[in-house]
């Protein structure tokens, strides 16, 4: 019966956020009281459980939420994903232009959400097929689906960090870094096969009407950041999080030295320098920028911090509910120690995501629902627990359909028609959790 009342709660935040509309928080918040009542916890118990996975959450990810969200609205309004992009383009050639969407959007999508990222390169999206007289829709889908792999997979993003806050993960946000870059690149590769070999038959209105040239593109935004400051919000986090990392696995723990390197490398403060790095990105220092620019980003991350944390209340409260003792009994071992086990979350994020549509709801959601499975395995450590986030990643991008927002903007931007972009967009990301999910399992298979 217990199973039974916590499908009926999971049931409900899907149909209550996909068909009747919902914010996540309300259904998730609701669910939870939903959970509790029904599993016979006392009241009281209800509303201190629920205040509990509340804070708790908020607490080990909420700042770096926010300070990952900073980041990404920097890059995106003082031109440092442009310059970005031009260095990747001077890199890949011409020649290749959807490997080279690709691989941008794999770059830009580490900080920046995915929609924000399409929109503001959908100019050199289209300025690029002129040039290299390819389709719109095959840059569209090379560009999205590059974007999409580290969006669902490598922190600072907030759904990553997010699951790994929930699965006990947060202190090993270095290794889920490491590992969703590797994770990232296949997912990566065949979103950019797909829009080489389907996508690129596929003609739009678009492709007939006169785009800037890229150069005019990057002259109308004006004077851009250089290389150095543009990539240094990323890539400082990311090596300050992975010296952090090591520094906690060798050396002595006492020493002074290693202290540093260990608080240099916590999540929250390499994120937060990460912001202070994208401060020489503004064009000024004034009410704007420091005020506007910022309050924006605070604007962005509100939603995802409180879905998150509402995330953590229903996990709780699941938790609480005694279900562990009940999976213990049954023989979870037995799929732990084979890399069967990582088709679970992989099947419940995939059904969350394609019911409700946010990537980021079925990451938070299905982290929840797994963490008390991951005690009674007992699956722990850095690498294991990077792999299930790894997995429930596959599930969250398993697929992108009308329900999705995602789904509108890549469509929008790129001039398809609804069924051109379920043939191009929504199988390349079907496509992708599939290879996610098996890339992962076989990295379960050798390293754990």
């Amino acid at each position: 019966m217990l199973f039974v009342i916590i499908l009926i709660g999971v049931l409900f935040v899907v149909l209550a956020t996909a068909k009747l509309k919902l914010h996540p928080f309300l259904a998730l918040i609701l669910s939870s009281f939903f959970v509790g009542i029904a599993s016979g916890m006392p009241l009281l118990d209800v509303v201190t459980n629920i205040n509990t996975g509340f804070g708790s959450l908020m607490t080990s990810i909420g700042i770096v939420i926010v300070a990952g969200t900073m980041i990404g609205v920097i890059l995106e309004r003082s031109g440092a994903a442009y310059r970005m992009a031009e260095v990747v383009l001077r890199i890949v050639g011409p020649k290749r232009p959807q490997l080279a969407m690709s691989i941008i959007g794999y770059i830009v999508s580490i900080p920046v959400f995915c929609d924000s990222g399409f929109i503001i390169l959908s100019s050199l999206q289209k300025s690029l097929a002129k040039r290299a007289k390819v389709t719109i829709a095959s840059m569209g889908v090379a560009l999205a689906t590059g974007l999409y792999a580290t969006h669902v997979l490598v922190p600072p993003t907030p759904g990553p960090i997010a699951a790994a806050g929930n699965i006990g993960a947060a202190d090993y946000l270095g290794t889920v870094i490491l590992v969703g870059l590797i994770v990232a690149i296949p997912a990566t590769f065949v979103g950019y096969l797909w829009a080489v070999k389907v996508a690129s038959k596929i003609q739009v209105p678009l492709d007939q009407e006169e785009a800037l040239d890229y150069e005019e593109v990057i002259k109308s935004f004006g004077k851009m950041p250089s290389t150095f400051s543009a990539f240094l919000p990323i890539i400082l986090p990311i090596v300050l999080i992975g010296i952090g990392s090591i520094a906690a696995l060798v050396g002595n723990p006492d020493a002074t030295f290693n202290m540093i390197l260990r608080f240099l490398g916590s999540p929250i403060v390499a994120l937060l320098l990460g912001v202070f790095a994208a401060f020489p990105l503004l064009p000024k220092l004034n009410e704007e920028t420091l005020t506007g620019w910022i309050g924006d980003s605070l604007k962005d991350a509100a939603p995802i911090l409180l879905i998150t944390a509402a995330g953590g209340s229903f996990g709780t409260i699941i938790k609480e509910t005694g279900v562990g003792d009940m999976l213990q009994q049954m023989d979870l071992g037995s799929l732990a120690t084979g890399s069967l086990f990582l088709l679970v979350p992989f099947i419940i994020a995939a059904a969350l995501k394609t019911a409700q549509g946010s990537s980021t709801t079925a990451l938070v959601i299905t982290s929840t629902l797994v963490a008390p499975m991951l005690v009674t395995a007992g699956i722990e450590g850095a690498l294991p627990l990077a792999l299930v986030v790894m997995a429930i990643g596959a599930g969250a991008m398993t697929v992108s359909h009308v329900n999705d927002s995602f789904f509108w903007v890549v469509t929008q931007y790129s001039g398809m028609e609804v069924t051109q972009a379920y043939k191009a967009q929504t199988m390349a990301t079907l496509l992708q959790g599939i290879t996610t999910i098996v890339f992962t399992v076989i990295l379960w298979m050798i390293f754990v």
